[in-house]
């Protein structure tokens, strides 16, 4: 173990350990995180799927943060998408279960309010497995993919910036970057391999968590996905 890792994983201890032995940085963490999900989601995401592309690059270059890599950029980044993140679980926990219900798939006596209220997927029946599935499957099919090139594109510019703070908040050329994105690692690792094989299972476990615990657990995951992309990246 180099010195650079000695003190990421002491920065991680020291950030996340007043969660787990401080009540009260608990309870006010639980209670932004119900109150204002949108802004803690910034945070969650922009600090942990950060992390996770640090990661990727230690796994890549040799370091956490290289030159030009631009931590500060990338972290405002992952705080918009995972904003767009908690829109998407919100979107597609709600329409999911209710397309199920209306092809009869609940059960008696489950009605589909009693899903809402009670967090949709916070009891461990067969349907509400299913649906956990369900809500994966379409939100990992759907919204997966546009989010990755999303990620991609604003990866790229930052890149072609210097990972410069001045630099990220110039012109976008979405269409140049568009077009010269590495689409068959995208579509041979990306969608083909973290999608069905990591994703899908992942998010379903993340919807059979009550509701305030979702997006966290998702953040965490953030992580992972940091680490595929710059793994895709690495692929390239």
């Amino acid at each position: 173990m180099k010195k650079q890792d000695f003190y990421f994983i002491l920065g991680c201890i020291v950030v996340l350990f007043p969660f787990f032995v401080i009540k009260p940085v608990y309870g006010a963490f639980m209670w932004m995180t119900i109150n204002h999900p949108f802004l803690m989601a910034f945070i969650k995401f922009g600090i942990l799927s950060t992390a996770g592309e640090c990661i990727g690059q230690r796994i890549r270059s040799g370091e956490y943060a290289p030159k030009g890599f631009g931590v500060v950029p990338r972290g405002i980044t992952w705080g918009f998408l995972g904003m767009l993140i908690t829109a998407a679980m919100t979107i597609f926990s709600t329409g999911v279960p209710a397309v199920l219900t209306t092809i009869g798939l609940v059960p008696d006596g489950c009605s589909y309010g009693e899903l809402l209220k009670t967090g949709i997927l916070t009891s461990r029946s067969w349907f509400h497995v299913l649906a956990a599935f369900c809500v994966s499957l379409f939100m990992n099919c759907l919204f997966a993919p546009v989010f990755m090139v999303l990620h991609k594109v604003s990866d790229t510019h930052i890149m072609e910036h210097n990972g410069t703070l001045s630099g990220y908040f110039s012109r976008l050329d979405f269409g140049r970057i568009f077009a010269s994105l590495d689409w068959t690692t995208i579509w041979n690792f990306l969608y083909k391999k973290t999608i069905p094989l990591f994703w899908i299972p992942a998010h379903t476990i993340t919807f059979m968590l009550p509701p305030e615990w979702r997006v966290l657990f998702a953040a965490l995951l953030g992580v992972m996905l940091g680490v595929f992309m710059s793994l895709a990246t690495r692929k390239k």
